[in-house]
């Protein structure tokens, strides 16, 4: 048995180890084909010519990449019968063919529509920190899989903060690359003028490296030494208001970090952008209305009433209210992309407030799923790139969680100072 089928298996029996967490965790998990995909890593890895970037790394899935011969069911009854995948989706080729092992399809909130991560059909598991806070969504399952040491990267999406929210949760990297870089070629959509496939992992270079592979290109090296201080743009009138009491101790620290490491913090009004923020909740529901309309009745019965009101809600939409929606967002991305003309990045927490309780949102999940997406999604609505960091706090189980952004484009630009501030960050 060769070390990557030994990884797989070993990973495998962890799994079995969970009992009914795991099927929360997971909504397929079929043992003798991660065997198989890891006997196949086994031999490609040894075969090829150069080292491959992913060689003998556990990958799980969320439920919305086609597999090929698996069924992709977004987390839902309506979709659990429908065909088996044909093939593989472009990013499950390309991470099988960097020598990685697809681990098993992971669980998530309904269609991936909600930033908590509660599921009535497959049950909500807790966070790493936390059995009974929320994993944060909608990339629920996967971020479960990383935290909990069962696969190295865990592919997710995010729609309005469905990476970056679970890895703030549970302690971990999760990049919104720029959404032109992703491919959505065979994953399930939302709402394609939102949605982004990316990588959430342990470690920062594992989710670059990750990245690299799910996108198709090469993120320069590492620019340390070169450049000198940074202007980081930090928002006032959103982003930065009506932080709990933990999180903004936590962001102010990290800010004071920053500043005594000679980069220059300059503030920047985005009220704008929290001015628009109903126009993410206006064109996700018209675009999720659009695939699901047809299907109302049978997700009467069997789907997540609080997914169905949310998709709903574009019954009172007017043509004319979704084409002056789509406006407005283009006018918030102008406004976005010149307000950050003059600096580097910007950052901000990424969630501003620290993981509720599960008894929490289901009794108050209009309030509290608004507030775990309400930074994240602000930069899906101005279409930009961001990367969660966790940052360590002295005297806290959980650490903060630090978003960087750059506007559509500047990916690399924000994984540079991800590194930089990475190293500075967890020393």
């Amino acid at each position: 048995m060769g070390a990557i089928i030994e990884k797989a298996q070993a990973a495998i029996d962890k799994v079995d180890q969970l009992g009914d967490l795991a099927g929360k965790i997971f909504t397929d998990f079929d043992r003798e084909r991660i065997l198989h995909d890891a006997a196949h890593a086994e031999t490609l890895v040894a075969n090829a010519p150069t080292p491959l970037p992913l060689a003998g790394l556990l990958v799980s899935v969320k439920d919305l990449y086609d597999e090929a011969g698996k069924v992709t069911s977004a987390a839902s009854l309506l979709l659990k019968d429908r065909a088996p995948a044909a093939r593989d989706c472009e990013i499950i080729a390309r991470i099988k063919a960097a020598g990685a092992v697809p681990f098993g399809r992971t669980s998530m909130s309904e269609f991936a529509y909600s930033g908590v991560g509660l599921n009535p059909h497959y049950g909500t598991p807790g966070n790493v920190f936390d059995p009974d806070g929320i994993p944060g969504g909608s990339t629920s399952g996967g971020g479960l899989t990383v935290a909990l040491g069962l696969v190295d990267i865990a592919l997710g999406t995010d729609t309005g903060g469905s990476v970056r929210i679970p890895a703030a949760i549970n302690g971990l990297y999760g990049f919104k690359a720029s959404r032109l870089r992703m491919s959505g070629d065979g994953i399930h959509p939302l709402a394609k003028s939102f949605d982004t496939a990316g990588p959430l992992a342990r470690d920062l270079e594992t989710t670059i490296v990750a990245f690299e592979v799910m996108a198709g290109i090469a993120v320069p090296p590492a620019s340390a030494g070169k450049g000198g201080a940074l202007r980081i743009g930090v928002p006032v009138n959103a982003f930065t208001n009506d932080l709990d009491d933990r999180v903004k101790r936590d962001f102010e620290a990290i800010c004071a970090t920053l500043r005594a490491a000679g980069h220059d913090l300059v503030e920047i009004d985005l009220g704008f952008v929290a001015d628009n923020a109903v126009l993410n909740k206006i064109l996700v529901s018209a675009e999720a209305h659009d695939i699901y309309a047809n299907d109302f009745a049978k997700l009467e019965t069997c789907g997540d009433p609080r997914v169905l009101s949310r998709m709903r809600f574009a019954d009172s939409l007017s043509l004319q209210d979704r084409c002056d929606a789509y406006a407005r967002r283009t006018d918030v991305i102008a406004r976005f992309n010149a307000a950050l003309a003059d600096v580097d990045v910007m950052i901000a927490p990424t969630l501003a407030m620290m993981a509720p309780k599960i008894s929490e949102v289901e009794a108050d999940f209009d309030r509290l799923n608004a507030m775990m997406l309400r930074n994240t999604s602000y930069l899906n609505l101005v279409d930009a790139c961001a990367i969660s960091l966790p940052v360590p706090v002295a005297g806290e189980n959980a650490p903060a969680a630090l978003m960087i952004a750059g506007i559509h484009g500047r990916d690399f630009a924000v994984l540079d100072v991800a590194r930089k501030f990475d190293a500075l960050l967890q020393s």
